[in-house]
């Protein structure tokens, strides 16, 4: 294995368990509390991070550390349990799976990513076949839900992109950069959730089980392998393994709940997980010419050259009854 399909295989983790939420979320925690949840993943992870690097923000990097901790959590959880309550889950999965297309015209403004005909047409394709694994006849609309939705995935793919801009200082690890961000990003989220949920519910044990695997698991561990892959792959072939989360929540749902998988589905997931492959593949490096080949003359032999010609041009002219 190439050291970047291993690097895409490590990242693709991150998606994959990001689409176990769904699942996690209706079956092992309490209902009706998506900002709660969100802070239960992210705080605890984020300050776990903290506690095991020792190392926090210097200088600008306490900006740019709330920037990408309010980007990639802060924003993007409050938005995306909106619009899962808003919508059903097919609609908001769709919503969400614009993201690649987000990320292209980002790219394009602040990394300096022209913007290809292959990008365009992957992010499309994923988005395409998305909707055909999720969406259902008669799916209903919210607006608000639906601009919650465009958020959340606007939010999240601005973050892959600065992420990528501003990499993380020297002698500053992945691992500590996550947990920079999940903090920022739960510290914002605390307020809110208070504000509008009210103090936390009673927890059974397979509540705090749950939120156990979301917050180390699924957060922690994930968001860790996620920012450390954009390090190394573009922007745009990190976010299209994004659709790998709905189509794991597909599989999932299908594995553990059964719900049904027809003809329609399976062929949206070939879709998709094909678009997401070719995200991955990159262009061919394009030839280098050879430089011509020079040949070097020794100062000894350069300067016997001239005097021999000086010689020869002498001779000639000594014939020819010309004096020097």
């Amino acid at each position: 294995m190439s050291r970047k399909a291993a690097v895409v295989a490590l990242t693709a983790l991150a998606p994959i368990s990001w689409g176990s939420t769904y699942f996690v979320t209706t079956e092992f925690l309490p209902p009706d509390r998506p900002l709660f949840t969100g802070l239960m993943r992210a705080l605890p992870a984020g300050l776990l991070l903290l506690a095991l690097t020792r190392k926090l923000p210097q200088g600008a990097w306490w900006g740019k550390a709330a920037v990408l901790g309010a980007l990639n959590i802060g924003a993007f959880f409050p938005l995306l349990f909106l619009a899962a309550y808003r919508l059903p889950g097919g609609v908001a999965a769709v919503v969400g799976s614009v993201g690649p297309l987000f990320v292209v015209g980002l790219a394009a403004l602040f990394l300096g990513d022209k913007p290809t005909a292959k990008s365009l047409i992957t992010a499309i394709a994923a988005a395409f076949g998305v909707s055909l694994v999720v969406l259902k006849a008669g799916a209903a609309l919210d607006t608000l839900g639906v601009v919650a939705g465009l958020l959340s995935a606007l939010s999240m793919s601005a973050g892959v992109v600065f992420t990528k801009r501003w990499g993380r200082p020297e002698g500053v690890g992945a691992l500590a950069l996550t947990g920079w961000q999940l903090t920022a990003g739960g510290l914002i989220i605390l307020p809110i959730a208070f504000l509008i949920e009210g103090a936390p519910p009673a927890l059974t044990g397979t509540n705090l089980a749950g939120y156990a695997y979301l917050a180390f698991g699924n957060t922690a561990i994930s968001y860790f392998l996620w920012f450390r892959g954009i390090e190394r792959l573009s922007a745009s072939s990190a976010t299209l393994l994004g659709p790998l989360s709905p189509l794991t929540a597909a599989i999932i749902g299908w594995a553990a709940l059964g719900q049904a998988l027809g003809p329609v589905q399976i062929a949206g997931m070939v879709i998709a997980f094909g678009a997401t492959l070719a995200g991955q593949l990159g262009p061919r490096a394009p030839k280098v010419p050879e430089a011509p080949r020079t040949v070097q003359v020794s100062q000894p032999e350069l300067f016997s050259s001239t005097e021999k010609n000086a010689q020869e041009v002498s001779m000639d002219l000594e014939v020819s009854g010309v004096r020097r």
